[in-house]
């Protein structure tokens, strides 16, 4: 038997963990409607890579300070916010699909 490099093992291993993640959202990659609450379905980059802006469903534009005061709120759904580095990050809910990952989504 072929022996695997530890990435080769922890690369296998993660793919099958996005694989069960869509499995279990109904092959969607897109998460469900949460309560009526707006989604982020598009965002905005700076030129490093950052993100700076965020599309949501109901096509309000929102600057990252706004859009981390709704998500506090409990206005967005699917996303967490947590303090890192001296301040408050917005990122999406660890659910195991990097496609919807907020560095993923389109941009606007």
């Amino acid at each position: 038997m072929k022996e695997q490099s530890f990435e080769e093992i922890y690369a296998a291993y993660k793919n099958a963990g996005e694989e069960q993640a869509i499995e279990d959202n109904d092959g969607s990659t897109t998460l469900p409607d949460a309560s009526g609450k707006e989604q982020i379905v598009a965002v905005r980059k700076n030129d490093d890579g950052d993100l700076i802006a965020f599309k949501t469903s109901a096509g309000r534009e929102l600057d990252y300070v706004t859009a981390l005061q709704d998500a506090k709120a409990g206005k967005l759904a699917h996303v967490d916010v947590f303090h890192k580095y001296g301040r408050d990050i917005l990122r999406s809910e660890p659910d195991g699909i990097k496609e919807n990952n907020l560095d993923n989504l389109p941009t606007f």
